[in-house]
């Protein structure tokens, strides 16, 4: 009779998931206008829809195979404090732990690329780099080059930061709230490859909303392992291509970012 109980309710957990899945891009949009205070909430409201945030990115990941993830609140001034005061906050072995999402345009490309369909040419790019790093905007015009093989001319590459209410619309997550998880578009991602070879094999990014960042693990332990991510793509194959200069690239679906997943040597974004 407990089995039978157990099943059931986990079926009917499975199926709430689903519905939140289908939705997602409505509940999206929907609660970031709450939190922008086109409604008033209450304190009891808002923390409803807190842990709605936490647990929707959580069922998100756990769908994809990626279980080795976490979640920490953090205080209303976390951004006006230090790296090192923040690093403390999350528990990190390193501030280079400390990474952001940021939404980029590409300002020069052609008439006809106007959305995000073709993640090797897209017209947005979600660009996951360390806070301690600097923006070159340079060299991801030349990484999308050679992603594209040289078939594209550079002059159609001219990556600007998205404007915030820009970011907002195709993420559905505010300023400072930003992940790559569960977002309203299916935006490609490119992480620089700083951040995949940590020693601590574990990087913090936002979590959804301004005081919650989301804790992920890179890659799977033991020798020439796959990203814990990795591993849950199903049906695909990495694909790997070389630019000039010994630049490489890897290219793989991201389950957990639900798009491309595109790496490179170059240091990214600031």
């Amino acid at each position: 009779m407990a089995t039978s109980t157990m099943g059931a309710a986990a079926a009917d957990l499975e199926a709430r998931q689903l519905r939140i899945l289908r939705r997602v891009e409505d509940l999206e949009l929907a609660a970031q206008q709450h939190r922008l205070g086109a409604l008033s909430l209450t304190d009891a409201e808002a923390e409803v829809e807190a842990g709605d945030t936490e647990e929707r990115l959580s069922a998100l990941l756990a769908a994809r195979g990626v279980h080795d993830f976490a979640f920490r609140r953090v205080p209303a001034d976390y951004y006006d404090r230090t790296l090192e005061e923040r690093r403390h906050l999350l528990a990190a072995h390193s501030v280079a732990q400390l990474c952001k999402s940021i939404v980029m345009v590409n300002t020069k490309a052609a008439a006809d690329v106007v959305d995000c369909s073709n993640p090797k040419n897209s017209k947005y790019y979600v660009v996951i780099v360390q806070y301690m790093a600097r923006l070159n905007a340079e060299n991801i015009k030349n990484f999308l080059y050679t992603l594209n093989e040289n078939q594209i001319p550079k002059k159609r590459f001219n990556m600007r930061l998205a404007p915030e209410e820009e970011s907002h619309m195709l993420t559905g997550f505010v300023h400072n709230g930003v992940t790559c998880i569960g977002m309203k578009t299916d935006i490609p991602v490119i992480i620089d490859e700083a951040v995949t070879k940590l020693d601590e094999d574990f990087f913090w990014l936002g979590g959804g909303e301004v005081d919650l960042k989301l804790g992920m693990r890179e890659r799977a332990r033991g020798p020439n392992r796959p990203s814990r991510a990795q591993t849950a793509a199903r049906n695909t194959s990495p694909v790997q291509q070389h630019g000039r200069h010994g630049q490489s690239m890897h290219a793989t679906p991201h389950p957990s970012c639900r798009r491309f997943l595109h790496r490179h040597r170059t240091r990214c974004p600031d």
